[in-house]
């Protein structure tokens, strides 16, 4: 490794972002310390925005690149070489995926199948959602199943008086299996993504080596986190209604909208053009939609951008780091790893390795799904999943931990390391 001062600095500003995301609670308590109308308590409140917090620092390096290299040109010259179509696509997948018709097709299909079960509709819902619903994420991509899972949990769970502990289990859960849940295909995980083309990772592949082994994970997790609080959940009614019925067509629209978004999603051009074009859909039919989450998008896309700007100069540690690791040392290294780091960033370093063997391969992408829950940077839908939830009646005046979050997702993932690696190095 030999760093240039540029990349000392990103990864100065890099685990000074890490260490933030860990303290936006405190930040709240802080803030409470003042008057409700001082500037003092609004900028504190500001800080305690998890979605922010990448971006503030990206903000840093900006500036302080613009004063290493004594040119603003150098700093904006970096932020053109970089790429943030992804950031771009969550944003709008976030927005189109959270309106009404698609919310109420998504509600209707787990209920469905909730209807199936035996049990409660507390319960048998909950496992609809929390095992179908991430397995949907290989098919609508991850970041649309985040929003959509995120949006009727909140309202059926956790709006609905269960406990904190019950609240953070049911968050790790959701997380990790969204994150595994994306596998079955090899286009709708950004992890996955980041490699298919250049290792020629088709869809026969993902379902042999990742699919079945991430509908299994969330089958076995997804049951046991239901069977542990089934005395709460099966209290849980259907939760509130949500609008009026909406026309078959418009619902077939947004299906359409949203399937040419993720056709497009490599062409931002293409995929904002078709973004408007929805938004000028959804003003003319605003009888049957919601409210847009315009802001929650915004922020969460500031965030991937913040991790796509500090992420990118971190290549000079991560990149031997991987290379020296056997498969088991690179599969749980790149689980840990993604603990800090966003899992498709992580993944993208591999596909710099040019000599990686095909059990190094797998081990560095499963390990990285495997991770993809324990933090709210570990993968890319997740800081959706919390501009959504944050907001939510059981995390009132606290926020969301992430100590609560990382405890809470431990379980899903041990239940993932036995699916994607134990069981992979016994055959």
């Amino acid at each position: 490794m030999n760093p240039g001062t540029i990349e000392i600095l990103a990864t100065v500003f890099f685990g000074l972002a890490v260490l933030h995301t860990f303290c936006v609670k405190r930040f709240v308590h802080w803030a409470h310390h003042y008057p409700a109308d001082s500037a003092a308590r609004q900028f504190l409140h500001f800080l305690s925005e998890t979605e922010v917090v990448f971006g503030l620092w990206a903000a840093a390096l900006f500036l302080g690149i613009a004063c290493i290299e004594r040119s603003l040109g150098a700093a904006v010259a970096y932020i053109d070489s970089l790429n943030f179509n992804e950031p771009k696509f969550v944003f709008v997948i976030m927005v189109m995926a959270a309106t009404r018709p698609v919310v109420k097709l998504a509600e209707s299909l787990i209920s469905g199948v909730a209807r199936l079960l035996p049990w409660s509709e507390g319960i048998s819902f909950y496992l609809g959602a929390l095992i179908l619903g991430p397995l949907l994420g290989s098919f609508i991509t991850e970041p649309a199943a985040m929003t959509l899972l995120a949006l009727i949990l909140k309202e059926r769970y956790f709006d609905q008086g269960i406990s904190r502990r019950c609240a953070y289990a049911t968050l790790g859960l959701l997380f990790v299996n969204i994150s595994i849940g994306g596998t079955l295909t090899h286009f709708a995980a950004p992890p996955v993504l980041m490699v298919a083309a250049k290792w020629d990772w088709n869809l026969s592949f993902m379902f042999l080596h990742f699919g079945w082994r991430a509908a299994s994970a969330c089958l076995v997790s997804g049951g046991v986190i239901a069977w542990i609080f089934r005395a709460e959940l099966k209290h849980i009614g259907a939760g509130p209604k949500s609008g009026d019925r909406v026309p078959i067509i418009l619902t077939l629209w947004h299906l359409a909208a949203l399937a040419l978004v993720v056709v497009f999603a490599h062409h931002p051009d293409v995929f904002f053009g078709v973004f408007v074009l929805f938004l000028g859909v959804v003003g003319a039919t605003a009888r049957h939609q919601s409210k847009l989450q315009l802001r929650e998008g915004l922020l969460v896309g500031f965030f991937l951008a913040g991790l796509v700007t500090l992420g990118s100069l971190q290549t000079y540690w991560l990149k031997p780091l991987l290379h020296s690791l056997d498969g088991s040392g690179l599969y749980f290294g790149a689980t840990g790893l993604t603990a800090v780091t966003d899992n498709a960033a992580l993944t993208y370093l591999g596909t710099l390795v040019t000599d990686l063997s095909d059990e190094l391969k797998y081990a560095l992408v499963a390990g990285a799904v495997t991770g993809g829950g324990l933090t709210v940077i570990a993968n890319a839908p997740n800081p959706a999943g919390v501009g959504i939830l944050r907001g939510a009646r059981v995390f009132a005046g606290e926020g969301i931990s992430p100590l609560g979050l990382f405890l809470g997702a431990l379980f899903p993932t041990f239940v993932a390391i036995f699916f994607f690696w134990v069981i992979h190095w016994l055959i």
